[in-house]
């Protein structure tokens, strides 16, 4: 957490700042104050989450407004399966307040560390032909503009502004509290398991449209997919979940502790790096397990990285990991981390990834003590001769100009930013990039 005159740093260490002054909201009346105030002051004003984007979303010169102390359930909508929450509340959180009502959010990514807010905005997703991100989730919202004022979008006020507000980069105001619509509560039947990545590639879209949850990893330098696949079942089927011990040595010792050790040796000696993820692809991945969904769906990730994902159109994913294959073996790069592979139903989201298009989604990674550029720079060509656009949360490379072309919406987003906040209050230079000045 950062206190006046620290340094803000975000998950990745891929970004910082040191920001005039932090403000830590309690109140939506607090948060009101702050953007009062910084208007009086001349300075802009960035709401803060977990800080586990990887682009320069949420840094913030003038004005850092954290929003850790706006937290918790403000309602529950029985009748519609409908959760307000306070925008701080971490995604980790939000199962146990969920649970005395036997609801469940309807898709979760593989991390759980984010704040709701900060999930929304940057197009957070998990994986499933069938779901969305968890922007989809979102029904309602309410936000503080530019002019220190709030605004209600709902079913009853200005519905006409959730495709963009559900989504909406931070750039139209601060979001103090978000509705989603739940399901209810489930469990998810994992089988996790290495499969020849010939076979994973060339039965892809059977593989993700047959089942509910299906994702894969591959460690380059191997000829083995980590599959996992995951089945809903109502919240009545019986556990068998994993036990402490198993857990304990499949995701701390083997998952966190095998690829500290292959980031290591991949800093000290890439020659090493084949082997160790031949054996990390040997070791890890292979269980079958009930529990739970939010149990099932997020992982612990302590290894700190950074991270480019792009999406393509789903029918395109196969060939985008292809030419990804290619260009890994033509540069002769020595890669340690894993490279993930997702999809996601389409959705009407002004600046979803996934607006307008079934998507898949491919994931890049660096040792957080590695130089990214050349592997992602690269990869971001392959990545937008398939039509690829780039999750916003995640380091990429485009701008404006480039993503207007990617995006039907994209006038109607940057038309209601002008009305909402003419005098770009909750801009910073990642916005001032992607969505233009």
């Amino acid at each position: 957490m950062t206190r006046p005159g620290g340094v803000w740093r975000n998950w990745g260490r891929s970004a910082q700042v040191r920001p005039q002054r932090v403000e830590f909201p309690a109140t939506v009346a607090a948060v009101r104050r702050c953007v009062q105030a910084a208007a009086a002051h001349g300075l802009r004003v960035k709401a803060v989450g977990a800080g586990h984007s990887f682009s320069e979303i949420a840094v913030a010169p003038g004005v850092l407004v954290d929003l850790s102390d706006l937290r918790g359930l403000v309602s529950v909508d029985r009748a519609r399966g409908r959760v307000r929450l306070r925008a701080g509340t971490r995604l980790h959180s939000i199962p146990r307040l969920l649970a005395p009502y036997g609801l469940a959010m309807p898709n979760l990514g593989d991390i759980d560390r984010q704040t709701i807010a900060g999930a929304v905005s940057t197009g957070t997703h998990g994986t499933g032909d069938r779901f969305g991100g968890i922007a989809t989730q979102v029904v309602a919202a309410t936000l503080v503009t530019a002019d220190g004022e709030v605004l209600t979008v709902d079913d009853d006020e200005n519905p006409e502004l959730l495709p963009a507000v559900a989504l909406g980069l931070g750039a139209l105001g601060i979001l103090v509290d978000i509705t989603l619509q739940c399901v209810p509560a489930f469990v998810l039947h994992a089988v996790e398991r290495p499969e020849p990545l010939a076979a994973v590639v060339e039965a892809l879209p059977m593989r993700h449209a047959n089942v509910d949850h299906f994702e894969f990893y591959w460690f380059p330098h191997t000829e083995m997919a980590l599959t996992k696949t995951n089945t809903r079942l109502p919240e009545s089927a019986p556990r068998q979940r994993l036990s402490a011990p198993a857990r304990w040595v499949d995701d701390t010792l083997l998952a966190n502790g095998l690829y500290r050790v292959t980031c290591a040796a991949g800093l000290a000696a890439p020659p090493l790096v084949p082997g160790i993820n031949r054996l990390a692809t040997r070791l890890t991945g292979d269980r079958e397990y009930t529990d739970e969904s939010h149990a099932v769906f997020t992982q612990r990730r302590t290894v700190r990285f950074r991270e480019m994902e792009y999406a393509v159109p789903l029918d395109r994913l196969a060939a985008a990991f292809g030419d990804l294959r290619a260009l890994i073996a033509d540069r002769g790069w020595r890669l340690s981390f894993p490279i993930e592979v997702r999809t996601a139903a389409a959705d009407g989201l002004w600046l979803s990834t996934a607006s307008g298009r079934d998507s898949g989604y491919i994931a890049v990674h660096r040792y957080w003590r590695e130089d990214p550029a050349e592997y992602f720079d690269a990869v971001e060509q392959v990545m937008l001769r398939h039509e690829g656009r780039p999750h916003w949360g995640k380091m990429h490379g485009l701008d404006a100009a480039q993503l207007r072309q990617r995006y039907p919406r994209f006038a109607e987003f940057t038309a209601l930013r002008d009305r909402l906040d003419p005098t770009r209050m909750f801009h910073n230079a990642y916005l001032e990039r992607v969505v233009g000045g």
